[in-house]
């Protein structure tokens, strides 16, 4: 009976995704009910010309940028004329300018922070320098935690949601500070704190942005990329997804960053207790981090200590497979809960959680996904400082993969002190991914030169059997072929899943939802929930951190 029901949901999951996207459907679902005027993201199949501009001012709307990275560009449009901008034959897609968040939560009151220790890399000099990483977020404040002497490392900075550049809201601050901020004499130092910072701030004053000021950033790094040697995007926000990686701007403009030579390290989100779906959290991978091409970074909790040993998953961390795609994501764990960084008093966070603030100093206290990642993007900008000449963002994606710690339990269970409600979790590769990273092993591989592909590989659905297998991991692909990460002698805990065999085995993959869990996933693609308007309040539930 199971498996009859597995075959039909896969079939009817089958024929939405034609219905969807099939045939000359190209408005996003969320656009065939809007009034007024709206922002839009129009994908061409080429890049853009004045002509293309030409056309869309005589359907009335307005260019408000230029994005040919991505063959596209940004307009207000009124709706009416929607339909007519689709049915121009040289239009791939159009998206609504959604609303991008920070990944993170605030902290609870009786948090004690652990610290994050790059000690084993630092000796040997790897500190970032010379190596620009491009952080886009709140801003920054230029605190003397990102200075060299007297000189600032932050070597340039550019807001995309008007304004100053300078931090507001908080948040880029404290990313900054746990990616390049020299601590000041505290343990509260950053990884790679001789990396210089490029400030491309894309998110407001209450921590609000849109696909545009995100993809314009991205693209303003990569017209940088030369200049100020930026190896690295750190990416600490994202949104629900709406579409295949492939439609998604938000997914192509990290793609062209990464073809660019940019490493891009995005938050995996912060949604792994939810349950709205039915899912236990599983499905719940935003944009632009279910990208099969960037890594994409969860959190784990490092309970306070300098040892790997003890670590385990937050529970809020997201897990996937990614929506429509089915890609495995994370790609690795880090840690990101309980993390004490900048930034200063007075701005946006420090003033809604006081509390969060690290006795009379300057640090403050956050928890997420949004902490997780820049610990990966540091590891980076080291890996670039060491081997620049010979290694790829593949080359280090894949180093960071295999070399990732695998040492958990099968399951853990955590409660939060707030409301005592307990969150189990699931060491499987949609909660952990590789792993977590661990910087001692990956120098025994001494940032080796692969020369393939690090793609994240996608789970596909037997009707047949009634399993589900990990897809596209054959030789050519280094990190998931038969001998690397995912070879026939991996085990998580007492627990086998294996890559030439079942990743849904008798351990609950899911979550305590089970097959119910399994239906959403795979029968329907809507983890968010019924609606667009669902999913846009799904994204902004509070998580929580953890003790």
């Amino acid at each position: 009976m199971r498996l009859c029901r597995l075959i039909w949901l896969w079939l009817a999951m089958t024929f939405l995704a034609t219905a969807v996207w099939g045939g000359d459907e190209k408005l996003a679902a969320e656009l065939h009910r809007r009034s007024g005027t709206v922002d839009v993201i129009v994908q061409y199949r080429t890049a853009p010309t004045e002509a293309h501009h030409r056309r869309v001012a005589g359907l009335g709307g307005r260019l408000n940028a230029k994005m040919d990275f991505i063959r596209g560009a940004h307009y207000s449009v009124p709706a009416s004329a929607l339909a007519a901008l689709a049915d121009d034959p040289e239009v791939a897609y159009v998206t609504p300018d959604r609303a991008i968040s920070p990944t993170f939560d605030p902290a609870p009151d009786n948090i004690t922070n652990g610290t994050i220790s790059a000690s084993y890399e630092t000796s040997k000099g790897w500190i970032g320098t010379g190596v620009g990483v491009a952080i886009i977020d709140s801003g920054i404040v230029d605190l003397p935690d990102f200075h060299t002497g007297s000189t600032s490392r932050i070597v340039y900075q550019q807001s995309f949601v008007g304004g100053s550049p300078t931090d507001q809201y908080g948040h880029g601050t404290h990313v900054a500070g746990i990616l390049a901020g020299k601590g000041n004499g505290t343990v509260y130092q950053g990884v790679a704190y001789d990396a210089n910072i490029i400030n491309l701030r894309a998110l407001d004053a209450n921590g609000n942005g849109t696909d545009s000021s995100v993809i314009q950033a991205i693209n303003t790094a990569i017209a940088l990329k030369s200049k100020y040697n930026i190896r690295v995007i750190n990416l600490s926000l994202g949104r629900p997804v709406f579409e295949p990686a492939a439609l998604d701007p938000l997914c192509q403009a990290v793609e062209a960053a990464w073809r660019a030579g940019i490493f891009v390290a995005v938050a995996a989100g912060n949604q792994g207790r939810n349950n709205g779906a039915n899912t236990s959290g599983y499905g719940t991978i935003t944009s632009p981090d279910n990208d099969p091409y960037v890594m994409t970074v969860g959190s784990i909790k490092a309970e306070g200590t300098t040892v790997r040993t003890d670590d385990r998953i937050a529970s809020y961390s997201s897990k996937g497979p990614t929506l429509f795609d089915h890609y495995v994501k994370p790609d690795v764990v880090a840690p990101g809960n309980m993390v004490a960084s900048t930034p200063p008093a007075g701005l946006t966070l420090s003033n809604l959680y006081p509390s969060s603030r690290v006795g009379n100093t300057e640090y403050f206290i956050l928890s997420g996904t949004s902490m997780a990642t820049p610990v990966v993007a540091a590891w980076a900008a080291m890996g670039f400082q060491c081997c620049s000449a010979t290694l790829t963002n593949d080359d280090i994606k894949a180093d960071f993969m295999m070399s990732a710690t695998k040492n958990f339990p099968t399951s853990s269970t955590a409660v939060d002190p707030t409301t005592g409600k307990a969150y189990t979790s699931y060491y499987d590769i949609f909660t952990v991914g590789a792993g977590e990273l661990d910087m001692e092993y990956i120098d025994t591989i001494s940032f080796a030169p692969m020369g393939y592909s690090a793609k994240s590989p996608s789970a596909g659905y037997n009707s047949s059997t009634g399993k589900v297998t990990l897809q596209g991991i054959g030789a050519a692909n280094v990190v998931w072929g038969s001998n690397v990460v995912w070879g026939s002698n991996v085990v998580w805990g007492s627990t086998a899943i294996l890559a030439n065999n079942v990743v849904w085995g008798s351990n609950v993959v899911w979550g305590s939802s089970g097959m119910e869990g399994f239906n959403v996933v795979w029968g329907s693609n809507v983890v968010w929930g019924s609606s667009t308007a669902d999913a846009s309040e799904a994204s902004t539930i509070a998580i929580l951190g953890e003790q």
